[in-house]
């Protein structure tokens, strides 16, 4: 599944050293503005309980993880959409990606220099919200100029289009982003061809020091932007961007230790990694033989030939059927001999509709 989550934010917010956690990939991190030009594209595996229980259950000769990407993007500043700083070359790799992860400053370190001269994440991302917007407003105004002419001249599909951009012009107008705008199916086909930047799911993270990580509830920084966070319908992850780059360093039972002695549960970068593949629309499904336990990643909604086909086109091709089970119905039973047993494994057709955790063996003639 070719979908990419982008790490967007300010300069010097953390958003570099959180992707080297990420992806261990060693992006420039220095202290200055500008630092990452180039967007970084590293591919991350996706942490997923499920996959280990599986693996000791079939004792297979290899376990594969599923995996999904994440692209670093340089910094914005206010007046992007201007081309300040290197505004537009910035957009244009916001466009490319599927989801936002927005990474915002929740820590005072006067070592660390703050764009704006101060730490205020609430203004922070007021900036790259307003500058996202418009950017999309620039796009909508364009394209309104040429469509309500056709539209005048009872252009069907001009006639269609128009009420939408409207619409959005309207939501522009009043610092409102797109998909804040209710659109209905059909809405959205017109516009999607547009690449709105809006338009993505975002999600919002707060970056917070080591000395706050394990107490981060009471931080007036995140609490600030979890509250913000309501009105844009967006989810919250609090990360220690620093600890999170000292951890990628770390083997398992090292890094269980560490969390253990900071009293958390789990690492901020397995729940970004988690919150950014559902904000994807994304789920797991598994494939688990005695040569392989592997997860897979497909698109909610896919039905089981088109899930086929992310291992193989020719399984898509020559689909018959899928045997399947879920995930708790084997852990259940104990084995695929037991869930066959006990009448647990299904035999699914064309028009099934793949949910997350089913186990899957698929059937197919080329």
């Amino acid at each position: 599944m070719a979908l990419t989550a982008g790490i967007v934010g300010l300069p010097n917010v953390g958003k570099s050293t959180l992707f080297n956690a990420i992806t261990k990939a060693g992006a420039e991190a220095a202290n200055y503005p500008f630092c990452t030009i180039d967007p970084n594209v590293g591919i991350v595996e996706v942490p997923d309980e499920r996959l280990q229980k599986l693996t000791e259950l079939v004792l297979p000769k290899k376990t594969v993880p599923t995996a999904f990407e994440f692209t670093d993007i340089a910094g914005i500043v206010e007046g992007a959409s201007k081309g300040e700083g290197l505004g537009n070359k910035f957009l244009s790799h916001i466009r490319e990606v599927d989801a936002i992860c927005q990474v915002v400053r929740c820590f005072a370190d006067e070592n660390i220099t703050h764009v704006s001269g101060k730490v205020d994440p609430i203004a922070d991302i007021e900036i790259i919200n307003l500058e996202l917007i418009l950017a999309d407003m620039e796009s909508v105004e364009k394209r309104l100029t040429r469509v309500s002419k056709m539209a005048k001249q009872k252009d069907k599909e001009a006639m269609a289009e128009e009420p939408v951009l409207l619409k959005l012009k309207e939501a522009f107008e009043n610092e409102k982003p797109a998909r804040s705008v209710e659109l209905t199916p059909e809405e959205f086909q017109i516009i999607k061809g547009m690449h709105l930047l809006t338009i993505k799911p975002m999600l919002y993270v707060a970056n917070v020091s080591e000395d706050e990580i394990a107490d981060a509830d009471n931080n007036e920084y995140v609490k600030a932007v979890r509250d913000f966070a309501k009105g844009d319908n967006a989810e919250v992850i609090v990360v220690c961007a620093k600890i999170e780059e000292e951890m990628a360093e770390l083997d398992d039972e090292e890094k269980a230790m560490f969390l253990e002695e900071l009293s958390i549960k789990e690492s901020g970068l397995d729940q970004l990694i988690k919150a950014a593949y559902s904000l994807l629309g994304l789920a797991t499904y598994f494939t688990a033989g005695v040569q392989e336990v592997r997860a897979w990643t497909f698109r909610k909604g896919m039905k089981a030939p088109q899930c086929a086909g992310i291992i193989h086109t020719d399984f898509e091709r020559g689909f018959i059927r899928a045997e399947t089970v879920s995930y708790d119905a084997l852990v259940e039973a104990g084995s695929m001999a037991a869930a066959k047993e006990a009448g647990k494994v299904r035999l699914e057709g064309k028009e099934y509709v793949v949910q997350d955790g089913d186990v899957m063996l698929f059937r197919f003639n080329v």
